[in-house]
Order: structure tokens, then sequence, then C-alpha cells
């Protein structure tokens, strides 16, 4: 389980909308220190529902082998921690701690503690 939390490319992150709507996208993370990390856009959909309601869940792609956990997400303030700056340059040749994404702007930092594991986890 540990190899495809480190090697599966995208996570299905479930977040909430104000009015309690689902939001449901799949994004690149990585898990370093028992969290999943996600990076995006610091004005995206997914950030604003996260300083809203902090209640996730986050899902691997493989339906065939699922991986399932809910916790709880904040943004996490810069200086971002070393290892996840690390593991998303190992992971996806990607520099999250630029001023500015040529694709997404400014970028957010997004730290998800898992509460329970539904199906798989470490």
């Amino acid at each position: 389980m540990t190899d495809r939390l480190r090697l599966d490319r995208n996570l299905w992150l479930a977040t909430t909308r104000p009015d309690g709507r689902p939001h449901v996208v799949p994004i690149w993370f990585v898990y370093v220190d028992d969290r999943f990390w996600v990076a995006t856009g610091a004005t995206s959909v997914k950030v604003r529902n996260i300083a809203n309601q902090s209640g996730v869940t986050a899902a691997l792609e493989d339906g065939n082998a699922p991986v399932v956990a809910e916790g709880a997400a904040r943004i996490h303030p810069r200086p971002y921690p070393d290892g996840v700056v690390v593991a998303f340059a190992q992971k996806y040749d990607w520099d999250i701690t630029v001023a500015e994404d040529d694709d997404l702007g400014e970028i957010a930092l997004c730290e998800i503690r898992v509460s329970r594991w539904l199906f798989g986890g470490p």
C-alpha cells in the first residue's frame, strides 16, 4: 500500500461547497509524514471549499484496489515543508515554491490529515 501512496499519480479529492454540494476533482498529490499533500491554484474551488469547511475525502484512482480516506484539510502557510517540496519535485518535476506558477498562478499547499481509512491505507 505504501508504494501506491508514493507512486500513484492522481488522487480524487472531494470537498464541500458552502451550499453543501460536493466538489470532486482529480489532482496530483504526495504522501509525506502520514499526510496527503496537494498543491493547486490559491483561488481554486477546492481551496475556497477547504477554507470554509475542512472535511475532505480522498481516493486513489484504481477502483479495483480502492484506497479511500477521510480527514481534515488545511491550507499550509509558506515556507512549505522541505520533504513535501522535494517529493513534488521528484514525483512531478514541479517546484511548488515558485511565487507564480505558469498554469495555476499563486500556489496553495493543502495538508490533509487522515482520520479514518475506509479502504486500504498504510
